[in-house]
């Protein structure tokens, strides 16, 4: 739908809907329109609108009230067409700078964003979120211990002290001479490097490696290597949520419950979370969406504001944004999160 398609005074009328709505949550009535109206129009000039709106599927009029409210379709055309976006203030800036670089001290990554995601969350009342690649970490230590006799745990250690474990499946009939080599020849390619990294100078230097290693022990470099990539599907990345009891306020009713379950649950169980990084990786800046339009919260009709963050290679490397009810205050919330991925950027190069 274009903007073309509607006319001033059913333009003028679906804002002051939407934007009531987005206000307040509720319903919106004829009389209410038509006294916030700069034109001159009696509620059933206003009326007659409201139901060409919902026509279009523009707007609709749940059961319990003769109001309207925006579809989301509705809300998408509103974002799209004719919200009008501002900036942030210098004092919101400045905030937003020393919450954020305060994190800096702690010399970590996931304690950067961690950071990003709570004041994201502060600020909006929303719950702020991040995901990020596995792929980022520069690393300083890998080893890799056999647990079963076909399984093994892969240890990592990144150069901000952070450890994370994974476990993976061995080749049958593997001696643990194996696992010490793999573990040996890895240590000596790290050097700060990012998993990408190391899985591209691996590449390049493969006939080199072949002659220096084992099948047996290329096999364990490979299936650690691809775990750690989520090539394998384990993991699709770590996420970070704070402000989780921000969407537990201003809810009406036992829907609104069971929306806000689904919600969490999603959350909980990392839901197709590899979605957001794909979504992200499509385009540069703040992407946002609305309800069912992103598989990931379609059921619980969430909206979602993101933009994805950048490494010093400017590849992009994970996102970040809030969650929120489809009444968010999109037009505070999109400079919000578009600066805040522009800051950690600057700061993890």
């Amino acid at each position: 739908m274009s903007l073309s398609e509607l006319d001033k005074r059913s333009r003028e009328i679906f804002r002051s809907i939407v934007e009531t709505y987005l206000e307040t949550g509720e319903p919106v009535g004829s009389r209410n329109v038509s006294r916030s109206l700069s034109m001159s129009l009696s509620p059933a000039s206003v009326r007659n609108v409201m139901t060409d709106l919902e026509h279009m599927g523009l707007l609709h009029s749940p059961h319990t009230s003769a109001g309207r409210l925006p579809t989301e379709v509705g809300l998408r055309f509103f974002v799209d067409a004719l919200l009008e976006v501002g900036d942030l203030t210098q004092e919101e800036r400045r905030a937003i700078d020393v919450q954020v670089r305060a994190s800096q001290k702690a010399n970590s990554a996931e304690q950067v964003l961690t950071e990003a995601s709570q004041m994201l969350s502060g600020l909006s009342m929303g719950a702020g979120v991040v995901l990020t690649h596995k792929t980022d970490m520069r690393l300083k230590h890998i080893e890799f211990v056999r647990i079963e006799p076909l399984k093994a745990l892969v240890i990592l250690v990144s150069e901000d002290g952070s450890v994370e474990n994974r476990v993976i499946a061995l080749p049958a009939g593997l001696p643990s001479s194996a696992l010490v080599e793999a573990t040996n020849y890895l240590n000596a390619q790290i050097q700060g490097r990012t998993i990408a990294q190391i899985r591209t100078e691996l590449e390049r230097v493969r006939d080199v490696d072949q002659a220096e290693l084992d099948q047996l022990s290329q096999k364990v470099i490979n299936a650690g290597l691809a775990v750690w990539g989520g090539e394998s599907g384990d993991d699709p990345g770590s996420l970070i949520v704070r402000g989780r009891s921000n969407l537990l306020t201003d809810l009406d009713g036992v829907e609104d419950l069971e929306r806000i379950r689904l919600l969490f649950d999603d959350l909980e169980n990392k839901k197709d979370l590899i979605q957001l990084l794909g979504l992200a990786e499509k385009g540069d800046g703040v992407r946002i969406f609305i309800g069912s339009e992103n598989n990931l919260f379609s059921l619980s009709g969430s909206s979602l504001v993101v933009s994805p963050y950048r490494d010093s290679n400017q590849r992009i490397v994970g996102v970040l944004g809030i969650i929120g009810p489809t009444r968010l205050n999109y037009a505070r919330v999109i400079p919000m999160v578009d600066y805040t991925a522009r800051l950690v950027s600057k700061i993890l190069r």
